[in-house]
């Protein structure tokens, strides 16, 4: 069957959240006058949760609505995370669209490959779709682009660390679980794939470095660009060897070395 490659998309197409999604959601609190600004601490912390509403209703703490004025009543409050949110993505997709945030090494040079090689080409992401499309465009290129499926947002009940989007993905993209083979950054977002089945691929960022990588198929810095960008084997539980770029080579090579490990079959294969 057609195999998938299947990314996350902010630390993995490019390493948004500090230099991206924290400015835009600071500019919209001055916006619209209240008095938070979240730190680069601050906001790795709330990255533990999926999300940019998600991240948004943690404000509203009892001290917070009275501080500043803010609804108490659930639906006020969740129409006004609705118009926080569409402001900050807003923001977000015009940062993306100047240029400043450049994407990670090896992403378009990877994705060219998969296509090139016939797979099936996907992002599997938490954020809002119109974000995520602005960095899929900015990292591949609008043409390549055209070539992904993107599974983003609110389609699915539960965000990451559940594995809702990703067993969408598969739904979608009518693959089994052995045919594919994910591209995360974070524990989150490991957890999430991994509880859907999936081989995981893991290129750590700026925020998630030091998150615990357990059960990933291979974590490396990046997937590299040679010779200006090489990327740094951080563990490599299968042996693949890889030196300086992972290649779609490799990918298959982690694929079937996961299925192998996990006893699974690509679908139609016999089992």
């Amino acid at each position: 069957m057609t195999p998938a490659l299947v990314f996350d998309c902010d630390g993995v197409l490019a390493d948004t959240e500090r230099d991206g999604h924290l400015p835009a959601f600071n500019a919209t609190f001055a916006q619209f006058g209240l008095p938070v600004r979240w730190s680069v601490e601050e906001y790795g912390r709330l990255l533990a949760i999926g999300g940019g509403k998600e991240r948004l209703a943690t404000l509203f703490t009892p001290e917070n609505v009275a501080a500043y004025g803010l609804p108490a009543d659930p639906d006020e409050q969740k129409a006004l995370i609705a118009r926080w949110h569409k402001d900050k993505t807003e923001r977000y997709t015009a940062l993306i669209g100047s240029g400043v945030l450049p994407p990670r090494p090896g992403i378009a040079r990877i994705a060219a490959e998969a296509r090139a090689a016939g797979w099936l080409l996907a992002v599997a992401s938490t954020s809002a779709e119109a974000s995520v499309r602005a960095v899929l465009d900015h990292a591949v290129g609008a043409e390549l682009a055209t070539s992904f499926a993107v599974f983003a947002g609110d389609v699915v009940p539960h965000k990451k660390p559940a594995p809702d989007i990703y067993l969408l993905a598969l739904h979608e993209l009518d693959v089994a679980p052995a045919d594919v083979v994910v591209v995360e950054d974070s524990g989150n977002g490991l957890r999430a794939s991994r509880a859907a089945g999936l081989a995981t691929l893991v290129t750590v960022s700026s925020y998630t470095a030091d998150e615990d990588f357990t059960g990933a198929a291979l974590v490396v810095t990046s997937l590299g660009d040679l010779p200006d960008e090489p990327a740094t084997v951080l563990a490599d539980p299968y042996g693949l060897g890889v030196r300086g770029e992972v290649r779609l080579d490799d990918i298959e090579r982690l694929r079937t070395a996961a299925g192998d490990a996990s006893g699974t079959t690509s679908k139609g294969a016999a089992s």
